[in-house]
């Protein structure tokens, strides 16, 4: 392992689950690292395992040229360094500061936050961890960069402990993109899979009997639907030839996996707003084409 002297320093300002993470990462690599929270007994454990504390805002950010956020969204990131930016106009505490905003927000925040920056002569990368706190800095995990490749590009060697760096292109925007679109496929199917148990305990039936298959059937989809890039080909087409699943027969099954719910006593609403992409496919008289027909319904707002 690279001496500490060799490894330049880092600060990390948010100390939750993810913050906390990081800053262990980054120490397990040799970095030195300076960290600040709102809440200091947060970084006891960090403090002992040789992170430094620092007692303001303005000390954090002083002490490294890279400062990393983990944050609940980019409000925090203004309260918290709003106060610094304006208290220093004279001395320029920001300038020729790099802020890796790793916290969730839209794609829009994210680029209102690099002008932000850079008015006060700071870079701005904008980043999105893909994986859980416990599995930062380990083997598969991944985060998502935009912003300035040339920024990128100088402080990766860092950002790679916490995860393998996908970078995406200088449009700071496109990393919270990516994320949210992904966070997009997890978060519903999440949804659906508590929705799916409700419905089977509904019957008495123990989720233990139910869980282990439902989840098979989600490691599943790759092998139904084909790999990405020929869905990604069909899609970019317009091409959704009607040979196999169309769209009338998956709003059938939809219609009634809505009426079975109904049935069961539990909430529609998710089964319901599925049902309703199917069912504006057919009204456009499209429902003999393919499933993937919904593409076309969800892009142009429905």
């Amino acid at each position: 392992m690279s001496s500490q002297r060799s490894l330049s320093p880092v600060t990390v300002i948010g100390l939750g689950p993810m913050g906390r993470a990081m800053v262990a990462s980054l120490l397990r690599s040799g970095h030195p690292v300076t960290v600040w929270n709102r809440t200091e007994k947060r970084a006891d454990h960090l403090v002992a395992g040789g992170a430094t504390l620092a007692p303001t805002p303005t000390a954090a950010v002083t002490a490294s040229k890279l400062i990393i956020l983990s944050l609940t969204d980019y409000q925090a990131m203004y309260d918290i360094l709003g106060p610094v930016a304006e208290g220093a106009r004279s001395s320029g505490v920001l300038a020729g500061k790099v802020l890796v905003n790793l916290s969730s927000d839209t794609p829009d925040a994210s680029r209102g936050a690099s002008e932000w920056a850079a008015g006060h002569g700071a870079s701005f990368v904008t980043g999105g961890v893909m994986v859980p706190a416990p599995a930062v800095g380990g083997s598969g995990a991944y985060v998502f960069y935009s912003g300035p490749r040339a920024v990128f590009d100088v402080h990766e060697p860092t950002l790679r402990q916490l995860g393998e760096p996908r970078y995406l292109g200088e449009d700071p925007g496109l990393a919270q993109l990516f994320y949210q679109a992904h966070l997009d496929v997890f978060l519903t199917a999440l949804s659906s899979l508590l929705h799916a148990t409700a419905l089977v305990t509904s019957a008495g039936v123990p989720a233990a009997d139910f869980l282990p298959g439902a989840l098979n059937t989600l490691t599943g989809i790759p092998m139904m639907i084909g790999d990405g890039q020929d869905l990604a080909r069909r899609l970019e087409t317009g091409e959704h030839p009607g040979d196999l699943s169309t769209a009338r027969m998956m709003g059938a099954t939809a219609n009634h996996i809505v009426w079975t719910s109904e049935r069961a006593g539990i909430d529609i609403r998710l089964p319901e707003a599925v049902r309703a992409h199917y069912d504006q496919a057919v009204v456009a008289g499209r429902g003999t084409e393919n499933w993937t027909v919904l593409y076309e319904i969800i892009k142009s707002g429905g």
